[in-house]
């Protein structure tokens, strides 16, 4: 294949993606087949940061809609998604990949604080590095806090994994007949009301020309395809609408 175009970057993986087929919990299925995906670009040379969702263990948003304090909610998903980092981490570092967690809420025996040098340098020296704990704040989802994290280490784009292969005008789980989108504005993405990430972290990304690509991380080698630059999924990303 040519050369690297992203030599750094952020995965998104939604806490439902580790699932896998069930409704809760995590696949350690799912959890292996993301970790050789991780594994075959970091040994690339490729600098990897992860944020992970919590929605696999609770929702804070689907709490509150049942009578529960949306900060109580939210704070208990910030901790639902410090158990899926940890067991990415253990599978990873099973499989030979020297991987650090580090948390928005300090948990001192389980993972590092957020120390964004520290973050920096860990990326430096080919280590991975799994953002938990969301921002640290309610209200805030881990879309924001992956685009976030992207930018306080450097990232050159955030790669959003989902179920399906990219943005579609509906549902295409649903709609059969809904259209992929090959590239898309950021302002089409908020006016359209897409779900690709919430409009918190998308209108971070367009104040700051920042790429995201929206992809099926089931699909296996795509990680590979896109830090090559190959044309798959959707970009979202500043000008016109598309």
């Amino acid at each position: 294949m040519g050369t690297l175009k992203y030599k750094r970057i952020m995965l998104k993986i939604s806490g439902e993606a580790l699932a896998g087929d069930e409704r809760f919990g995590i696949s350690p299925l799912v959890l292996s087949f993301l970790a050789d995906e991780i594994r075959t670009v970091h040994d690339l040379g490729v600098q990897v940061a992860v944020v992970v969702g919590g929605g696999n263990i609770f929702r804070g948003v689907a709490a509150s809609a049942e009578g529960m304090d949306r900060s109580s909610g939210d704070y208990i998903g910030m901790l639902a998604t410090v158990i899926n980092g940890l067991a990415l981490q253990d599978v990873l570092e099973r499989k030979g990949v020297a991987t650090r967690v580090q948390t928005a809420i300090e948990m001192r025996q389980l993972a590092e604080p957020f120390i964004r040098r520290r973050a920096v340098r860990h990326l430096e020296k080919g280590r991975i590095v799994i953002f938990v704990g969301g921002t640290g704040n309610p209200y805030f989802s881990t879309d924001t806090a992956a685009a976030l994290r992207a930018m306080e280490v450097g990232a050159e784009v955030v790669f959003k994994a989902t179920r399906v292969d990219g943005v579609y005008t509906a549902d295409p789980l649903l709609d059969p007949s809904a259209k992929k989108f090959d590239e898309l504005s950021y302002i089409e993405v908020l006016n359209r009301r897409l779900k690709v990430m919430d409009s918190t972290a998308i209108s971070l990304c367009m104040d700051n020309l920042f790429p995201i690509v929206v992809f099926n991380l089931r699909q296996p080698g795509i990680l590979r395809q896109l830090v090559f630059g190959e044309k798959v999924g959707t970009l979202v990303r500043g000008g016109e609408t598309c």
